[in-house]
Protein backbone atom coordinates (compact mmCIF):
# COMPACT_ATOMS: atom_id res chain seq x y z
CA UNK A 1 0.00 0.00 0.00
CA UNK A 2 1.10 3.53 -0.53
CA UNK A 3 1.97 5.61 2.07
CA UNK A 4 -0.30 8.33 3.53
CA UNK A 5 0.94 11.83 1.94
CA UNK A 6 -1.70 13.59 4.28
CA UNK A 7 -2.60 12.61 7.99
CA UNK A 8 -5.48 14.53 9.52
CA UNK A 9 -6.21 13.94 13.43
CA UNK A 10 -8.95 14.79 15.94
CA UNK A 11 -8.55 18.73 13.49
CA UNK A 12 -10.54 21.52 14.93
CA UNK A 13 -10.87 25.22 14.08
CA UNK A 14 -13.51 27.34 15.79
CA UNK A 15 -14.47 31.06 14.84
CA UNK A 16 -15.96 33.14 17.60
CA UNK A 17 -18.56 30.37 18.56
CA UNK A 18 -18.95 28.48 15.77
CA UNK A 19 -17.07 25.28 14.86
CA UNK A 20 -16.06 25.00 11.12
CA UNK A 21 -14.53 21.86 11.90
CA UNK A 22 -15.19 19.24 14.76
CA UNK A 23 -12.64 16.43 15.45
CA UNK A 24 -11.86 15.45 12.11
CA UNK A 25 -9.44 12.43 11.24
CA UNK A 26 -8.66 10.85 7.88
CA UNK A 27 -5.67 10.22 5.79
CA UNK A 28 -4.68 10.32 2.11
CA UNK A 29 -2.24 8.17 0.44
CA UNK A 30 0.78 8.40 -2.32
CA UNK A 31 -0.72 9.24 -5.74
CA UNK A 32 -4.62 9.15 -4.32
CA UNK A 33 -7.28 10.86 -5.98
CA UNK A 34 -9.67 12.18 -2.57
CA UNK A 35 -12.56 13.56 -2.88
CA UNK A 36 -13.80 16.29 -0.36
CA UNK A 37 -17.39 16.84 -0.50
CA UNK A 38 -20.36 18.73 1.47
CA UNK A 39 -22.54 21.63 1.39
CA UNK A 40 -21.84 25.31 1.54
CA UNK A 41 -20.14 25.95 5.12
CA UNK A 42 -19.68 22.10 5.49
CA UNK A 43 -15.48 22.89 6.52
CA UNK A 44 -14.33 22.41 3.03
CA UNK A 45 -12.32 25.48 2.05
CA UNK A 46 -11.58 25.64 6.01
CA UNK A 47 -9.95 22.21 6.19
CA UNK A 48 -7.99 22.93 3.04
CA UNK A 49 -6.63 26.52 4.01
CA UNK A 50 -5.52 24.73 7.16
CA UNK A 51 -3.96 22.02 5.42
CA UNK A 52 -2.06 24.55 3.11
CA UNK A 53 -0.19 26.50 6.17
CA UNK A 54 -2.84 29.85 5.42
CA UNK A 55 -4.47 29.28 8.85
CA UNK A 56 -3.83 27.23 12.10
CA UNK A 57 -6.01 24.72 13.64
CA UNK A 58 -7.77 25.56 17.22
CA UNK A 59 -7.00 21.89 18.39
CA UNK A 60 -5.75 18.36 16.25
CA UNK A 61 -2.87 18.01 14.39
CA UNK A 62 -1.48 17.22 10.91
CA UNK A 63 1.75 15.48 8.95
CA UNK A 64 2.12 16.79 5.27
CA UNK A 65 4.12 14.85 2.69
CA UNK A 66 5.70 13.98 6.15
CA UNK A 67 6.42 17.28 7.68
CA UNK A 68 3.98 18.09 10.99
CA UNK A 69 1.77 20.98 10.47
CA UNK A 70 3.16 24.16 12.80
CA UNK A 71 4.46 27.05 11.99
CA UNK A 72 7.57 26.29 12.04
CA UNK A 73 7.42 23.90 9.18
CA UNK A 74 5.41 25.91 7.18
CA UNK A 75 7.35 27.23 4.66
CA UNK A 76 8.95 23.67 4.32
CA UNK A 77 5.11 21.85 3.83
CA UNK A 78 4.90 24.69 0.90
CA UNK A 79 7.88 23.76 -0.86
CA UNK A 80 5.90 20.34 -1.23
CA UNK A 81 2.38 21.32 -2.19
CA UNK A 82 0.22 23.54 -4.71
CA UNK A 83 -3.36 25.17 -4.13
CA UNK A 84 -5.37 25.94 -7.51
CA UNK A 85 -8.34 27.74 -6.32
CA UNK A 86 -11.25 27.94 -7.88
CA UNK A 87 -10.74 31.26 -9.39
CA UNK A 88 -6.85 30.84 -10.91
CA UNK A 89 -5.66 33.93 -10.58
CA UNK A 90 -3.70 34.03 -13.41
CA UNK A 91 -2.55 37.76 -15.11
CA UNK A 92 -4.63 38.52 -18.20
CA UNK A 93 -2.19 40.94 -20.04
CA UNK A 94 0.95 38.46 -19.25
CA UNK A 95 1.19 35.70 -21.52
CA UNK A 96 1.57 31.97 -20.43
CA UNK A 97 5.37 31.63 -20.06
CA UNK A 98 5.32 34.55 -18.63
CA UNK A 99 2.58 34.13 -15.90
CA UNK A 100 4.68 30.45 -15.46
CA UNK A 101 8.61 32.78 -14.59
CA UNK A 102 6.59 35.41 -12.51
CA UNK A 103 5.29 32.58 -10.17
CA UNK A 104 8.32 30.66 -10.52
CA UNK A 105 10.95 33.84 -9.42
CA UNK A 106 8.12 34.46 -6.92
CA UNK A 107 9.05 30.79 -4.92
CA UNK A 108 12.66 30.71 -5.73
CA UNK A 109 12.35 28.15 -7.70
CA UNK A 110 15.72 26.75 -9.76
CA UNK A 111 16.24 25.57 -13.09
CA UNK A 112 12.83 27.72 -14.17
CA UNK A 113 13.03 26.96 -17.99
CA UNK A 114 13.06 23.10 -17.68
CA UNK A 115 10.47 23.19 -15.09
CA UNK A 116 8.17 25.44 -17.41
CA UNK A 117 8.76 23.62 -20.55
CA UNK A 118 7.91 19.93 -18.27
CA UNK A 119 4.65 21.96 -16.96
CA UNK A 120 3.10 23.21 -20.39
CA UNK A 121 3.92 19.84 -21.90
CA UNK A 122 2.12 17.90 -19.27
CA UNK A 123 -1.25 20.08 -19.48
CA UNK A 124 -1.01 20.51 -23.15
CA UNK A 125 -0.32 24.05 -23.88
CA UNK A 126 3.22 24.42 -25.61
CA UNK A 127 1.45 25.74 -28.41
CA UNK A 128 -0.24 28.18 -26.73
CA UNK A 129 2.76 29.47 -24.34
CA UNK A 130 2.85 32.83 -26.00
CA UNK A 131 -0.48 33.43 -26.20
CA UNK A 132 -1.58 36.00 -23.59
CA UNK A 133 -3.81 34.33 -20.86
CA UNK A 134 -6.97 36.88 -21.14
CA UNK A 135 -6.91 35.82 -24.70
CA UNK A 136 -7.27 32.02 -23.69
CA UNK A 137 -10.66 29.70 -22.98
CA UNK A 138 -11.41 29.39 -19.60
CA UNK A 139 -10.61 25.48 -20.11
CA UNK A 140 -6.99 26.72 -21.16
CA UNK A 141 -6.90 29.11 -18.28
CA UNK A 142 -7.29 26.18 -15.99
CA UNK A 143 -4.61 24.34 -18.01
CA UNK A 144 -2.45 27.51 -17.51
CA UNK A 145 -3.22 27.64 -13.82
CA UNK A 146 -2.45 23.83 -13.21
CA UNK A 147 0.72 24.54 -14.96
CA UNK A 148 1.86 27.17 -12.64
CA UNK A 149 0.44 24.51 -9.73
CA UNK A 150 3.03 21.98 -11.08
CA UNK A 151 6.13 24.23 -11.27
CA UNK A 152 7.45 23.11 -7.88
CA UNK A 153 6.70 19.16 -8.53
CA UNK A 154 4.25 18.94 -6.17
CA UNK A 155 3.54 15.76 -3.74
CA UNK A 156 0.40 17.48 -2.94
CA UNK A 157 -2.00 19.69 -5.41
CA UNK A 158 -5.38 20.63 -3.66
CA UNK A 159 -7.96 21.68 -6.37
CA UNK A 160 -10.91 23.41 -5.45
CA UNK A 161 -13.73 23.15 -7.69
CA UNK A 162 -11.45 23.17 -11.32
CA UNK A 163 -14.37 22.38 -13.82
CA UNK A 164 -16.48 25.36 -12.02
CA UNK A 165 -18.35 27.26 -14.91
CA UNK A 166 -16.34 24.68 -18.06
CA UNK A 167 -18.26 23.40 -20.11
CA UNK A 168 -18.51 19.51 -20.59
CA UNK A 169 -15.63 19.50 -23.50
CA UNK A 170 -13.22 21.25 -21.05
CA UNK A 171 -14.30 19.62 -18.25
CA UNK A 172 -13.46 16.70 -20.10
CA UNK A 173 -9.93 17.96 -20.69
CA UNK A 174 -9.30 19.01 -16.94
CA UNK A 175 -10.63 15.38 -15.85
CA UNK A 176 -7.96 13.69 -18.02
CA UNK A 177 -5.20 16.21 -16.58
CA UNK A 178 -6.27 14.81 -13.08
CA UNK A 179 -5.99 11.10 -14.05
CA UNK A 180 -2.52 12.54 -15.17
CA UNK A 181 -1.49 13.59 -12.27
CA UNK A 182 -2.69 10.36 -10.12
CA UNK A 183 -0.52 8.74 -13.11
CA UNK A 184 2.50 10.36 -11.76
CA UNK A 185 2.03 9.55 -8.60
CA UNK A 186 1.00 13.36 -7.57
CA UNK A 187 -1.92 13.22 -4.30
CA UNK A 188 -4.79 14.81 -5.23
CA UNK A 189 -7.30 16.74 -2.71
CA UNK A 190 -10.36 17.49 -4.79
CA UNK A 191 -13.27 19.43 -3.41
CA UNK A 192 -16.10 19.76 -5.77
CA UNK A 193 -19.73 20.15 -5.88
CA UNK A 194 -20.18 18.01 -8.90
CA UNK A 195 -21.08 14.33 -7.44
CA UNK A 196 -20.64 12.89 -10.95
CA UNK A 197 -16.93 14.22 -11.54
CA UNK A 198 -16.04 12.86 -7.71
CA UNK A 199 -17.84 9.55 -8.51
CA UNK A 200 -15.83 9.72 -12.01
CA UNK A 201 -12.35 10.51 -11.02
CA UNK A 202 -11.74 9.98 -7.17
CA UNK A 203 -10.38 6.53 -5.47
CA UNK A 204 -12.22 7.50 -2.41
CA UNK A 205 -14.34 10.55 -0.88
CA UNK A 206 -14.94 12.42 2.18
CA UNK A 207 -17.84 13.27 3.47
CA UNK A 208 -18.22 16.69 5.69
CA UNK A 209 -20.88 18.79 7.42
CA UNK A 210 -18.61 20.26 10.19
CA UNK A 211 -17.92 16.53 11.02
CA UNK A 212 -16.86 13.91 9.02
CA UNK A 213 -19.73 12.01 7.90
CA UNK A 214 -18.11 8.95 6.15
CA UNK A 215 -14.89 8.24 3.91
CA UNK A 216 -14.12 5.42 1.49
CA UNK A 217 -14.96 4.27 -2.10
CA UNK A 218 -18.05 5.19 -3.90
CA UNK A 219 -19.06 1.41 -4.57
CA UNK A 220 -18.19 0.66 -0.14
CA UNK A 221 -20.53 3.90 0.29
CA UNK A 222 -23.38 2.48 -1.90
CA UNK A 223 -23.53 -0.47 -0.30
CA UNK A 224 -22.96 0.19 3.29
CA UNK A 225 -26.14 2.89 3.24
CA UNK A 226 -28.19 1.04 0.61
CA UNK A 227 -29.82 -2.21 0.13
CA UNK A 228 -29.04 -4.15 -3.16
CA UNK A 229 -32.24 -3.79 -5.72
CA UNK A 230 -33.62 -5.09 -8.81
CA UNK A 231 -35.54 -2.19 -11.04
CA UNK A 232 -38.01 -4.52 -13.28
CA UNK A 233 -39.94 -2.40 -16.02
CA UNK A 234 -43.07 -4.71 -17.70
CA UNK A 235 -45.35 -3.28 -20.64
CA UNK A 236 -48.49 -2.97 -18.22
CA UNK A 237 -49.01 -2.97 -14.41
CA UNK A 238 -48.60 -6.40 -13.06
CA UNK A 239 -52.49 -7.23 -11.91
CA UNK A 240 -51.06 -9.44 -8.41
CA UNK A 241 -47.68 -8.49 -7.89
CA UNK A 242 -47.37 -9.44 -4.76
CA UNK A 243 -48.50 -12.89 -5.92
CA UNK A 244 -45.85 -12.52 -8.86
CA UNK A 245 -42.97 -11.34 -6.13
CA UNK A 246 -43.26 -13.16 -2.83
CA UNK A 247 -41.54 -15.78 -1.84
CA UNK A 248 -38.84 -15.63 -4.76
CA UNK A 249 -35.37 -16.84 -3.82
CA UNK A 250 -33.22 -13.52 -2.81
CA UNK A 251 -36.06 -11.12 -2.60
CA UNK A 252 -36.79 -9.84 0.32
CA UNK A 253 -39.96 -7.03 -0.82
CA UNK A 254 -40.70 -5.18 -3.45
CA UNK A 255 -42.16 -1.71 -4.42
CA UNK A 256 -43.85 0.34 -7.53
CA UNK A 257 -41.78 2.90 -8.97
CA UNK A 258 -44.96 4.02 -11.30
CA UNK A 259 -47.93 5.56 -10.77
CA UNK A 260 -50.87 3.46 -10.99
CA UNK A 261 -52.53 3.40 -14.79
CA UNK A 262 -51.49 2.05 -18.62
CA UNK A 263 -48.36 2.05 -20.25
CA UNK A 264 -45.45 0.70 -18.65
CA UNK A 265 -45.38 -0.46 -15.20
CA UNK A 266 -41.99 -0.24 -12.81
CA UNK A 267 -41.35 -2.41 -9.70
CA UNK A 268 -38.24 -1.95 -7.27
CA UNK A 269 -37.30 -5.75 -5.55
CA UNK A 270 -34.78 -5.19 -2.65
CA UNK A 271 -32.71 -8.35 -2.78
CA UNK A 272 -29.51 -9.92 -0.90
CA UNK A 273 -28.13 -11.49 -4.17
CA UNK A 274 -29.30 -9.76 -7.51
CA UNK A 275 -27.98 -12.76 -9.54
CA UNK A 276 -29.43 -14.73 -7.91
CA UNK A 277 -32.92 -12.96 -7.57
CA UNK A 278 -32.78 -11.92 -11.69
CA UNK A 279 -33.37 -14.91 -12.66
CA UNK A 280 -36.22 -16.20 -10.14
CA UNK A 281 -38.30 -13.07 -11.15
CA UNK A 282 -37.93 -13.72 -15.02
CA UNK A 283 -39.34 -16.84 -14.73
CA UNK A 284 -42.44 -15.43 -12.36
CA UNK A 285 -43.02 -12.59 -14.53
CA UNK A 286 -43.05 -15.11 -18.05
CA UNK A 287 -45.49 -17.79 -15.61
CA UNK A 288 -47.70 -14.25 -14.75
CA UNK A 289 -47.52 -13.72 -18.75
CA UNK A 290 -46.30 -10.00 -18.00
CA UNK A 291 -44.62 -8.84 -20.92
CA UNK A 292 -41.35 -7.73 -19.79
CA UNK A 293 -39.18 -4.53 -21.09
CA UNK A 294 -36.27 -5.12 -18.59
CA UNK A 295 -34.58 -6.41 -15.38
CA UNK A 296 -31.72 -4.64 -14.02
CA UNK A 297 -29.92 -4.29 -11.00
CA UNK A 298 -30.45 -0.68 -9.55
CA UNK A 299 -27.23 1.29 -9.21
CA UNK A 300 -27.21 3.97 -6.47
CA UNK A 301 -25.18 7.18 -7.50
CA UNK A 302 -22.54 9.28 -5.28
CA UNK A 303 -25.45 11.71 -4.94
CA UNK A 304 -27.46 9.50 -3.59
CA UNK A 305 -25.14 8.99 -0.99
CA UNK A 306 -24.41 12.36 -0.66
CA UNK A 307 -28.01 13.27 0.54
CA UNK A 308 -28.73 10.80 2.14
CA UNK A 309 -25.66 11.42 4.22
CA UNK A 310 -26.55 15.75 4.43
CA UNK A 311 -30.24 14.93 4.79
CA UNK A 312 -29.64 12.75 8.41
CA UNK A 313 -27.48 15.58 9.46
CA UNK A 314 -30.01 18.42 8.88
CA UNK A 315 -32.68 16.17 10.44
CA UNK A 316 -30.68 15.57 13.37
CA UNK A 317 -29.65 19.25 13.76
Amino acid sequence: MNPATIEVSHLTKTFGDRKALDDVSFGVVRGEVFGFLGPNGAGKTTTVRILGTLIAPTAGSAVIAGIPLGPARAAEIRQHISIMPESPGLYQRLTVTENLEYFARLYGLPGRQDRMTQALEAVGLTDRAHDLCGSLSKGLRQRAALARSLLNDPVVMFLDEPTSGLDPAAAHEVHDLISGLRDRGVTVFLTTHRLDEAERLCDRVAIMNSTLRTIGRPDELRQQLFSRSLAVTTAAPLARPDQVFAGLPAVQGWRATSSPGRGPAGYELTVTDPEKAAPAVTRSLVAAEADVLSIAESRRTLEDVYLQLVDDTQARS
